[in-house]
């Protein structure tokens, strides 16, 4: 499968007129970062016609429940996380925990790390999970 264009802009954002929260938060970045966070957010949002919205100053994107959100590094980079990750099954094994229990990502430095074949699958099962199995919280009430 060949890689994304490196220019795309999700569907719905063709214009400044019509650029949403989501656009004009990528819109802050440096060159290299925000590259990267317009090909990961077009991805998400044109093959798997997900929902985004800012929530907690980042990028979140939802179906029924929130199934992943961009995380910008300092240090460069975006992190693409996913809040169910200790129920996907990470057959390839490209999910980072970093000592977190539920939430997993993986790391992107440049749009050329992208393997567009594991991202899909993964993003593939994030939402089946999400259709087949309603998201309960796991807090024990006090």
């Amino acid at each position: 499968m060949p890689l994304l264009n490196y220019h795309i802009w999700p569907k719905n954002t063709m214009s400044l007129e019509r650029m949403t929260d989501v656009d004009a938060y990528i819109a802050t970045f440096d060159s290299s970062q925000r590259q990267l966070l317009r090909v990961l957010h077009g991805l998400v949002l044109n093959q798997f016609d997900l929902q985004a919205k800012i929530r907690y100053r980042i990028p979140f994107y939802y179906n029924k429940s929130w199934i992943c959100y961009l995380n910008p590094l300092k240090k460069g980079g975006v992190e693409l996380c996913f809040l169910r990750a200790n129920e996907l099954s990470n057959e390839i094994g490209w999910l980072d925990f970093k000592d977190r229990k539920q939430v997993a990502g993986i790391t992107y430095n440049s749009v050329k790390d992208i393997n567009e074949t594991a991202l899909n699958q993964i993003l593939q099962e994030a939402l089946i999970l999400d259709e087949s199995i309603q998201y309960g919280s796991k807090r024990k009430k006090k």
